[in-house]
């Protein structure tokens, strides 16, 4: 089967969304199909075509760029001639450019099939409203042309103002999540880098810092969590410098975190690749994913988390909250609520033995070869 992904950032930029996008596309050329995706090329460095892991990608040049989204003249061209070359064509929205290539796929009789990772809110602010208009615009003309849209989880979709629309053509696949085996010893070279066993408990964040991830919650919530643990820290992975669109976030937190990281209370430790993060999950005791509205669905975080044991507080979001209740690995907190975060998180430390869960299953559930199996049976049956 040859598979078009079409997507606006894919790796090396790092998301959720990429992440997920890159698993299956990996998984698919394993399987033995022809995969190619094509994005843009938000950095003029990368290249404009390369093929990493039997997928092929094409990046199509930018030529501006729109709060968190692009510009590319030749993008309608690209993707004509791809979509005509292709069996079936994957969608990844959020997206723009979605709704003309969902068209041209019902214009060559080709599958379009969205995966639909989020609403998109962005902050407040009179350009940022127009924004929200036109993707939603753009993402329910796409809704339209599509043959088929997935999404993470029942529960997302039942409380998604957009996915409610087309409940007659929607498929709950749950997300594919892997990591790496840790390199022998890495594990513990981590804890002594860190000091985790002079810091304990340790508190992770992984992600982007931005404004619908909750940062501000956790950092409220800090001051009743060393209370009953003066020497707990905080281990921050993921980029949380010159995120696109988040600057004015980041001043506004900054001086807050550098109190905490002056007293050795909250570490940045920056991009992780697979293999650090496969050290740094077993050196965590709480996972916790605070979040704030529906840019945020599912938290494929949590996953990798429990896949290494470790339960996790996330907030009680459509969709973010079905990891812990799926899989009884943690508690869940209220939305925004600082005071629940803290005493989730201290519910979670003080019991541990209450929230371990069956880690293989968890594992063979999440597997990207058993995800890609879910989606070849969904293209399968759109081909005829």
């Amino acid at each position: 089967m040859k598979i078009l992904t079409v997507l606006t950032y894919y790796r090396p930029h790092t998301s959720g969304l990429t992440i997920y996008a890159e698993r299956l596309a990996r998984a698919f050329a394993r399987r033995g199909h022809q995969v190619t995706v094509m994005t843009m090329q938000y950095e003029p460095s990368l290249p404009r075509e390369e093929t990493i892991d039997g997928v092929k990608i094409i990046r199509v040049p930018v030529a501006a760029r729109v709060s968190k989204g692009v510009i590319a003249p030749s993008f309608g061209w690209v993707a004509t001639k791809l979509v005509a070359q292709h069996d079936v064509v994957q969608l990844h929205l959020p997206q723009f450019d979605a709704p003309g290539v969902a068209l041209r796929g019902r214009l060559f009789g080709k599958p379009a099939v969205l995966t639909y990772h989020c609403d998109l809110l962005l902050p407040r602010g009179a350009f940022n409203r127009f924004v929200n208009f036109v993707v939603n615009l753009m993402n329910n003309a796409a809704g339209i042309f599509s043959n088929h849209i997935v999404t993470y989880t029942q529960d997302y979709a039942d409380n998604s103002p957009y996915l409610s629309r087309y409940a007659s053509k929607l498929t709950p696949i749950l997300p594919p999540v892997e990591l790496p085996t840790p390199l022998p010893g890495a594990v513990e070279a981590f804890a002594y880098e860190h000091h985790v066993q002079e810091r304990r408990p340790v508190i992770g964040m992984v992600t982007r810092f931005a404004s619908e991830k909750g940062v501000e919650v956790l950092l409220d919530a800090l001051p009743t969590i060393l209370q009953k643990y003066p020497k707990a820290q905080v281990l921050y992975a993921g980029q949380h410098q010159n995120v696109m669109g988040e600057q004015a976030y980041f001043d506004r937190l900054i001086p807050r975190i550098r109190e905490y990281e002056s007293s050795g209370h909250w570490k940045f430790l920056g991009n992780l690749d697979p293999i650090q993060l496969a050290a740094l999950y077993p050196n965590l005791d709480v996972l916790t994913v605070p979040s704030l509205n529906s840019t945020e669905a599912f938290g494929l975080v949590q996953i990798e988390a429990m896949m290494n044991g470790v339960p996790c507080v996330p907030s009680a979001l459509p969709g973010v909250r079905q990891p812990v209740t799926m899989h009884g690995m943690g508690r869940v907190a209220r939305i925004g609520d600082a005071a629940d975060l803290a005493e989730s998180i201290l519910t979670v430390l003080n019991e541990p033995g209450k929230f371990k869960g069956d880690i293989e299953s968890i594992k063979r559930s999440y597997d990207p070869d058993s995800v890609a199996q879910e989606y070849e049976k969904l293209f399968a049956k759109l081909m005829g």
